[in-house]
């Protein structure tokens, strides 16, 4: 049983077919077939049955291949590691963050890992939405902190990390926060809803907390958002964090939104699985999991 066996199982099984298996390993379709059969041979168990156009995994199959992921896995940190010993720093490493997140943990980290390794540079993108993952399967990203709603999580690493609080609000004067009582969705639809475009190119858009039907303003970040907030032209979701000093002083309030109350949005370190790791990278990597996990602890 050879290594390059189990990534042929795979890539059959990640692809659907024999076809799409050759064309991602640039092989033909016949040596494809020819190692799987060695593969079966070996172990004396049929993995997939060809009884349909689709190869799919017999119930002997399905257990192998999960064990067999867990080495490969395994296989592609350890070459990781070996390449992390014989490296060098990394010219640049690059971050993406959603915007929901507050920054002050991940910069006092930044400031540490710059001071360690000067020669590195490193870049900081805040981005919206779909944004963090898009860049992150681009190869654009290293490392990004977001959520895990579209993500492809057999291509990915993570890690819980944070948890952010997203609460609708408006101004006290704003109409539909005169009153505490629940506001149905068709009394909302004449209110108009501030939302933050994505920063993805729509790839991997995502939409959470639209309002169907609904009047909307489109903004390009969270400050402009909470500007129009507080000149009482709008009402949306905003992290708590980012309007604590409003909240507190009332000059914004809660809303009470059928279908809209307080969102709790979970946050995870994330990189690829089948990307080299830097010593840099994997100097910050190691930083945020330590941050994370006192934040547990906490």
């Amino acid at each position: 049983m050879t290594y390059e066996q189990l990534i042929v199982l795979h890539t059959i099984v990640t692809e659907g077919t024999f076809r799409g298996a050759a064309g991602k390993l640039n092989k033909s379709q016949s040596a494809i077939s020819h190692m799987l059969k060695k593969l079966e041979t070996e172990i004396d168990i049929v993995l997939l049955s060809r009884e349909e156009y689709r190869p799919t995994l017999t119930q002997a199959g399905e257990v192998f291949y999960r064990q067999a992921t867990r080495v490969m896995q395994q296989m592609q940190q350890l070459g990781s590691t070996a390449k992390n010993l014989r490296a060098k720093q990394e010219a640049q490493v690059f971050l993406a963050v959603t915007a929901t997140y507050p920054l002050k943990s991940l910069l006092e980290i930044v400031g540490t890992i710059t001071a360690e390794y000067p020669a590195t540079h490193i870049r900081l993108s805040g981005e919206s939405m779909g944004g963090p993952i898009e860049r992150l399967l681009r190869n654009d990203a290293d490392i990004i902190i977001a959520t895990m709603d579209g993500v492809p999580v057999d291509q990915v690493e993570a890690i819980p990390f944070d948890k952010v609080t997203i609460l609708p609000v408006a101004h006290p004067d704003f109409e539909p926060a005169r009153s505490t009582h629940m506001k149905t969705i068709s009394e909302m639809q004449s209110y108009t809803q501030i939302v933050v475009a994505d920063s993805s190119s729509g790839a991997f858009v995502q939409s959470r907390d639209l309002l169907p039907g609904g009047l909307r303003w489109t903004v390009s970040d969270f400050a402009a958002k909470k500007e129009i907030l507080l000149a009482k032209m709008g009402w949306g979701g905003i992290p708590s964090h980012m309007i604590k000093k409003e909240l507190d002083f009332g000059e914004l309030v809660p809303l009470n939104v059928e279908g809209y109350q307080p969102r709790q949005s979970l946050l995870f370190q994330i990189r690829r699985r089948d990307r080299d790791v830097g010593i840099v990278a994997q100097s910050i990597w190691e930083q945020m999991m330590s941050v994370a996990s006192d934040e547990e602890c906490e």
